[in-house]
């Protein structure tokens, strides 16, 4: 990392809210310390549990726990500063034979460096490690793209709306594509956006 922040997103997870790049973009800020994201869920005994005091500060963080303490869990992505790299150091491996995500926030917490973030209504989280978890993400997504006619986390149109590619860049990629949807989508996007 040669002494820069870093951000840790687990591969198997998919958010989606109103407003998330602006939550996401504040959260790159970070120059100290380790900003994690929770999410209430129906089966904490899943992840990793964070309870919290009355004024919403994490007191700990279990990983799995048989008997939850809430429903609130450590949810796939993780903003830490240049200490990430001492503390995975200083990791052994658990129970489980693994290194644990779970170790490194509670080091974080223990440090009193950790900010833990509510994802409240408005917000979807889904970690797709289950063949049922994978459906519920796959029909979200299906719900959200057909009831709005847009592509969810389309990288073209990203770059096109942040100014990191042309219009004639993302045009001509809806040409290599041929006359399949997605192309369609394409072009359409840089019509609407007001480039075409």
């Amino acid at each position: 990392l040669a002494g820069e922040p870093a951000c840790l997103i687990l591969g198997d997870n998919v958010f989606y809210g109103h407003g998330l790049p602006d939550l996401l973009e504040g959260s790159t800020k970070l120059t100290q310390g380790a900003q994690v994201y929770a999410s209430y869920v129906p089966d904490p005994e899943r992840y990793g549990v964070v309870s919290f005091d009355d004024q919403d500060r994490p007191l700990r963080i279990e990983e799995k726990p048989p008997e939850p303490e809430s429903n609130w869990v450590i949810s796939g992505l993780y903003f830490y500063d240049n200490q990430i790299v001492d503390i995975a150091k200083s990791l052994a491996p658990s129970s489980r034979g693994e290194l644990e995500i779970t170790d490194v926030n509670t080091i974080s917490l223990q440090q009193g460096s950790l900010d833990v973030r509510k994802l409240g209504r408005g917000y979807a989280w889904f970690d797709t490690g289950t063949p049922d978890s994978l459906q519920d993400a796959a029909a979200f997504v299906q719900a959200i793209s057909r009831r709005q006619s847009f592509k969810i986390a389309c990288l073209e149109e990203i770059a096109l709306q942040n100014a990191w590619v042309t219009p004639d860049q993302v045009l001509a990629r809806a040409h290599a594509l041929g006359k399949g949807e997605y192309a369609q989508y394409l072009k359409r996007r840089v019509q609407e956006l007001g480039h075409g």
